[in-house]
């Protein structure tokens, strides 16, 4: 017994001492798709912040494919140490256990929250080539060309997929969906227009419809994009029944212990409090929505059942 109370003294003493070294050496920042999406440009705009407040580099690692969940699970089986962070998004966290039958994680067990980052509508846009200047016009074009367009989607199940979904059903337009592993892939597609229309985070388009590259239609949610404020909500534009705002949010490995996570937290918080990265973040149709670690397990909780609902209405399955 004595031997016993002697080991638990000194791994809550080791344990201590740890947490207030915490942390020393670098923390792996996992980004479940490539390069050029709207997770990449979040994570790369809260991550120097963030290694400012923490003190070590925080080094963003890419690992796109199957719809985030190859990051995602690959961020699940690092130690619960504090030095694996991975920021997952409305898809990867919230739609994909509805509609994969078998998931390589469980985004509540394996995962311990740390906040949420930022919220944003998602814009609707079509390529430069497309005979179209306004949704209502894209709507007839793509009515008296059925089957003949494409739809670019970063991620089947995806929150932009089934976004796409809503437009297409509730305009009635006969438009193949073509997949990507991420949004980077899927905007270069589109500038060759190899694809005509997409529907993302508006990170992803937005540069290249302020430069004439892309047009943008229209944006989901309640209320216009103060970065563009001309164009219309989809409500606005006259097409009813698409309205989908997606979340982004940073989560550690289950394991991961409350004082790191305590550490994680407050870094996280002085990168959304930082006006640079509120600027940035507004700029490219982004809102910054700080939260604390309950908070956001609460809020991850309640998204699953939301979008459980909406892609069983919209039938989303995995493909």
């Amino acid at each position: 017994m004595h031997r016993w109370c002697l080991a638990v003294v000194v791994s809550l003493v080791a344990a201590s001492a740890a947490a207030q070294g915490y942390p020393s050496k670098p923390i792996k920042f996992v980004v479940p798709f490539p390069p050029g999406g709207n997770l990449d440009f979040v994570a790369r705009s809260i991550a120097p912040k963030m290694q400012e407040a923490l003190g070590q580099p925080v080094l963003i690692d890419n690992k796109g494919g199957a719809a985030g969940m190859i990051g995602l699970e690959f961020a699940s089986r690092q130690p619960g140490d504090g030095y694996t962070i991975v920021l997952g998004n409305t898809g990867t966290v919230a739609i994909n256990v509805s509609i994969y039958p078998k998931m390589p994680y469980d985004p509540v067990k394996d995962f311990v929250p740390v906040g949420l980052t930022t919220t944003n509508a998602f814009l609707c846009a079509i390529s430069a080539g497309v005979p179209a200047s306004s949704l209502q016009e894209f709507i007839a074009h793509a009515r008296a060309n059925p089957a003949k367009l494409n739809f670019a989607v970063a991620g089947n199940g995806s929150a932009p997929h089934i976004a796409a979904e809503m437009v297409k059903r509730a305009a009635g337009l006969d438009i193949a969906n073509v997949f990507y592993k991420g949004s980077g892939p899927a905007v270069t597609d589109m500038l060759s227009n190899q694809v005509q229309i997409i529907i993302d985070a508006p990170p992803v388009t937005m540069p290249y419809i302020k430069s004439g590259r892309l047009k943008a239609l229209a944006v989901t949610g309640k209320t216009r994009l103060a970065s563009l404020p001309e164009l219309p909500t989809f409500e606005q534009a006259g097409l009813q029944g698409v309205d989908a705002v997606g979340f982004q949010g940073v989560l550690a490995p289950a394991g991961t212990p409350p004082a790191a996570i305590a550490r994680l937290s407050e870094a996280l918080l002085k990168a959304l409090a930082d006006p640079l990265v509120r600027e940035r973040f507004a700029t490219a149709g982004l809102e910054a929505a700080p939260s604390t670690p309950a908070e956001f397990s609460a809020f991850i909780r309640a998204e699953i059942q939301k979008w459980g609902r909406v892609a069983k209405e919209a039938n989303i399955k995995a493909e």
